[in-house]
Protein backbone atom coordinates (compact mmCIF):
# COMPACT_ATOMS: atom_id res chain seq x y z
CA UNK A 1 0.00 0.00 0.00
CA UNK A 2 2.95 2.13 0.69
CA UNK A 3 4.34 1.81 -2.54
CA UNK A 4 1.39 2.50 -4.41
CA UNK A 5 0.71 5.52 -2.49
CA UNK A 6 4.43 6.60 -3.38
CA UNK A 7 4.21 6.25 -6.67
CA UNK A 8 0.27 8.10 -6.43
CA UNK A 9 2.74 10.87 -5.05
CA UNK A 10 5.29 11.26 -7.69
CA UNK A 11 3.04 11.38 -9.94
CA UNK A 12 1.05 13.92 -8.85
CA UNK A 13 4.42 15.98 -8.21
CA UNK A 14 5.57 15.56 -11.87
CA UNK A 15 2.05 16.87 -12.89
CA UNK A 16 2.36 19.75 -10.84
CA UNK A 17 5.83 20.51 -12.16
CA UNK A 18 4.23 20.26 -16.07
CA UNK A 19 1.77 22.66 -14.79
CA UNK A 20 3.27 25.42 -13.12
CA UNK A 21 5.94 25.03 -16.24
CA UNK A 22 2.84 25.19 -18.61
CA UNK A 23 0.65 27.88 -17.13
CA UNK A 24 0.20 29.39 -20.28
CA UNK A 25 -0.84 26.68 -22.05
CA UNK A 26 -4.71 26.36 -23.34
CA UNK A 27 -6.08 23.05 -24.51
CA UNK A 28 -9.94 23.14 -25.41
CA UNK A 29 -11.23 20.10 -25.00
CA UNK A 30 -12.45 18.97 -28.35
CA UNK A 31 -13.32 15.05 -27.19
CA UNK A 32 -13.97 13.92 -23.82
CA UNK A 33 -11.11 12.98 -21.46
CA UNK A 34 -13.07 9.70 -20.64
CA UNK A 35 -11.05 9.08 -23.90
CA UNK A 36 -7.55 9.98 -23.02
CA UNK A 37 -7.59 7.59 -19.63
CA UNK A 38 -9.58 5.15 -17.90
CA UNK A 39 -11.19 6.94 -14.29
CA UNK A 40 -9.64 4.43 -12.56
CA UNK A 41 -6.43 5.36 -13.68
CA UNK A 42 -7.15 9.02 -12.97
CA UNK A 43 -8.47 8.10 -9.31
CA UNK A 44 -5.67 6.57 -8.57
CA UNK A 45 -2.91 9.22 -9.47
CA UNK A 46 -4.92 11.81 -7.54
CA UNK A 47 -6.02 9.52 -4.69
CA UNK A 48 -4.06 11.03 -1.92
CA UNK A 49 -5.60 14.61 -2.88
CA UNK A 50 -8.88 13.98 -3.40
CA UNK A 51 -8.78 11.60 -0.25
CA UNK A 52 -7.76 14.61 2.11
CA UNK A 53 -10.36 17.37 0.62
CA UNK A 54 -13.54 14.29 0.48
CA UNK A 55 -12.39 13.49 4.12
CA UNK A 56 -12.05 17.51 5.27
CA UNK A 57 -15.57 18.16 3.77
CA UNK A 58 -17.19 15.45 3.91
CA UNK A 59 -18.10 15.00 0.35
CA UNK A 60 -17.68 11.29 -1.25
CA UNK A 61 -13.90 10.42 -2.62
CA UNK A 62 -15.19 8.38 -5.60
CA UNK A 63 -17.65 11.80 -6.91
CA UNK A 64 -14.52 13.79 -6.76
CA UNK A 65 -12.66 11.32 -8.57
CA UNK A 66 -15.20 10.80 -11.26
CA UNK A 67 -15.34 14.41 -12.13
CA UNK A 68 -11.74 15.09 -12.38
CA UNK A 69 -11.91 11.98 -14.69
CA UNK A 70 -14.47 13.49 -17.14
CA UNK A 71 -13.67 17.36 -16.82
CA UNK A 72 -9.98 16.91 -17.43
CA UNK A 73 -9.16 13.69 -17.68
CA UNK A 74 -6.84 13.72 -14.73
CA UNK A 75 -4.67 16.90 -16.65
CA UNK A 76 -3.70 19.75 -14.34
CA UNK A 77 -2.74 22.26 -16.99
CA UNK A 78 -6.21 21.99 -19.09
CA UNK A 79 -7.91 25.48 -19.52
CA UNK A 80 -11.19 25.54 -21.24
CA UNK A 81 -12.49 28.04 -24.38
CA UNK A 82 -14.68 29.45 -20.74
CA UNK A 83 -11.53 29.96 -18.64
CA UNK A 84 -12.44 26.57 -16.48
CA UNK A 85 -8.89 25.94 -14.90
CA UNK A 86 -7.35 22.50 -13.80
CA UNK A 87 -8.39 19.02 -13.09
CA UNK A 88 -11.71 20.02 -11.63
CA UNK A 89 -11.76 22.77 -14.52
CA UNK A 90 -13.19 25.61 -11.62
CA UNK A 91 -14.08 29.21 -12.95
CA UNK A 92 -12.71 31.69 -10.70
CA UNK A 93 -15.28 33.87 -11.13
CA UNK A 94 -17.89 31.29 -10.25
CA UNK A 95 -17.37 28.23 -8.21
CA UNK A 96 -14.10 30.10 -7.26
CA UNK A 97 -15.44 33.24 -5.76
CA UNK A 98 -18.65 31.20 -3.97
CA UNK A 99 -15.90 29.24 -2.37
CA UNK A 100 -13.70 31.95 -1.01
CA UNK A 101 -17.12 33.92 0.12
CA UNK A 102 -18.28 30.80 2.07
CA UNK A 103 -15.03 30.40 3.44
CA UNK A 104 -14.79 34.54 4.47
CA UNK A 105 -12.11 35.00 1.84
CA UNK A 106 -12.10 38.29 -0.29
CA UNK A 107 -12.30 38.41 -4.56
CA UNK A 108 -11.68 34.75 -6.24
CA UNK A 109 -9.23 32.76 -6.37
CA UNK A 110 -5.97 33.21 -8.59
CA UNK A 111 -4.80 31.03 -11.97
CA UNK A 112 -2.13 30.06 -10.93
CA UNK A 113 -3.98 28.75 -7.91
CA UNK A 114 -6.32 26.60 -10.21
CA UNK A 115 -3.49 25.24 -11.73
CA UNK A 116 -1.95 24.10 -8.09
CA UNK A 117 -3.79 20.81 -8.23
CA UNK A 118 -3.87 20.68 -4.83
CA UNK A 119 -5.66 23.48 -4.24
CA UNK A 120 -7.81 22.93 -7.28
CA UNK A 121 -8.97 19.84 -6.13
CA UNK A 122 -9.45 21.84 -2.20
CA UNK A 123 -11.43 24.34 -4.35
CA UNK A 124 -13.28 21.69 -6.26
CA UNK A 125 -14.83 19.74 -3.37
CA UNK A 126 -15.30 22.92 -1.20
CA UNK A 127 -18.09 23.96 -4.17
CA UNK A 128 -19.58 20.12 -3.94
CA UNK A 129 -20.25 20.43 -0.35
CA UNK A 130 -21.66 23.85 -0.71
CA UNK A 131 -24.19 22.72 -3.79
CA UNK A 132 -25.32 19.50 -1.36
CA UNK A 133 -25.17 21.62 2.14
CA UNK A 134 -27.09 24.78 0.54
CA UNK A 135 -28.85 24.60 -2.86
CA UNK A 136 -29.44 21.18 -2.44
CA UNK A 137 -29.97 20.57 0.92
CA UNK A 138 -33.19 18.41 1.86
CA UNK A 139 -32.68 15.87 -0.83
CA UNK A 140 -33.27 12.83 1.31
CA UNK A 141 -31.78 10.19 -0.85
CA UNK A 142 -27.68 9.67 -1.27
CA UNK A 143 -27.86 8.35 -4.63
CA UNK A 144 -30.39 11.10 -5.89
CA UNK A 145 -28.23 13.57 -4.20
CA UNK A 146 -25.35 12.78 -6.14
CA UNK A 147 -27.10 12.74 -9.39
CA UNK A 148 -28.29 16.02 -8.37
CA UNK A 149 -24.87 16.93 -7.26
CA UNK A 150 -22.82 16.09 -10.74
CA UNK A 151 -26.03 17.87 -12.38
CA UNK A 152 -25.68 21.14 -10.38
CA UNK A 153 -21.92 21.29 -11.08
CA UNK A 154 -21.63 21.31 -14.89
CA UNK A 155 -24.95 23.40 -15.03
CA UNK A 156 -26.15 25.33 -11.80
CA UNK A 157 -28.32 24.37 -8.75
CA UNK A 158 -31.20 26.62 -10.12
CA UNK A 159 -31.59 25.50 -13.65
CA UNK A 160 -31.80 21.83 -12.24
CA UNK A 161 -34.71 23.05 -9.60
CA UNK A 162 -36.31 25.32 -11.95
CA UNK A 163 -37.00 22.21 -13.81
CA UNK A 164 -39.44 20.96 -11.10
CA UNK A 165 -40.42 24.26 -9.46
CA UNK A 166 -39.64 28.06 -9.36
CA UNK A 167 -40.40 27.56 -5.19
CA UNK A 168 -37.45 26.10 -4.14
CA UNK A 169 -39.12 23.88 -0.98
CA UNK A 170 -41.80 22.64 -3.69
CA UNK A 171 -38.83 21.60 -6.10
CA UNK A 172 -37.21 19.68 -3.17
CA UNK A 173 -40.30 17.63 -2.41
CA UNK A 174 -40.78 16.96 -5.85
CA UNK A 175 -37.18 15.36 -6.47
CA UNK A 176 -38.12 13.49 -2.72
CA UNK A 177 -40.80 11.69 -3.84
CA UNK A 178 -38.86 10.02 -6.46
CA UNK A 179 -36.87 7.32 -6.96
CA UNK A 180 -33.09 8.11 -8.09
CA UNK A 181 -33.74 6.52 -11.02
CA UNK A 182 -37.13 8.80 -12.13
CA UNK A 183 -35.05 11.43 -11.05
CA UNK A 184 -31.90 10.71 -13.23
CA UNK A 185 -34.73 10.12 -15.85
CA UNK A 186 -36.31 13.35 -15.20
CA UNK A 187 -32.68 14.85 -15.87
CA UNK A 188 -32.52 13.07 -19.23
CA UNK A 189 -35.78 14.49 -20.56
CA UNK A 190 -36.42 17.72 -19.29
CA UNK A 191 -33.07 19.47 -18.17
CA UNK A 192 -33.09 22.79 -20.34
CA UNK A 193 -28.69 22.70 -20.95
CA UNK A 194 -28.63 20.01 -23.66
CA UNK A 195 -25.37 18.77 -22.32
CA UNK A 196 -26.93 18.11 -18.62
CA UNK A 197 -28.00 14.60 -19.59
CA UNK A 198 -24.68 13.20 -21.37
CA UNK A 199 -22.56 14.97 -18.46
CA UNK A 200 -24.72 13.39 -15.67
CA UNK A 201 -24.30 9.80 -18.03
CA UNK A 202 -20.52 10.18 -17.70
CA UNK A 203 -19.73 11.34 -14.57
CA UNK A 204 -22.04 8.54 -13.42
CA UNK A 205 -20.38 5.91 -15.55
CA UNK A 206 -16.55 6.95 -14.54
CA UNK A 207 -18.37 6.73 -11.00
CA UNK A 208 -19.12 3.23 -11.21
CA UNK A 209 -15.44 2.17 -12.71
CA UNK A 210 -13.29 4.11 -9.71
Amino acid sequence: MRSVKTVAILGALLLAGCASQSHKQHEPRQQTPLTKAPPAKVAQAWSLFTENAAHSYGVDQKLVEAIISVESGGNPTVVSRSNAIGLMQIKASTAGREVYRVQGRRGQPSSAELRDPVKNIDIGTAYLKILQDQSLAGIRDPKTLRYATIVSYANGAGALLRTFSRDRDRAIAMINAMTPEAFYQHVQEKHPAAQAPRYLWKVTTAYRTI
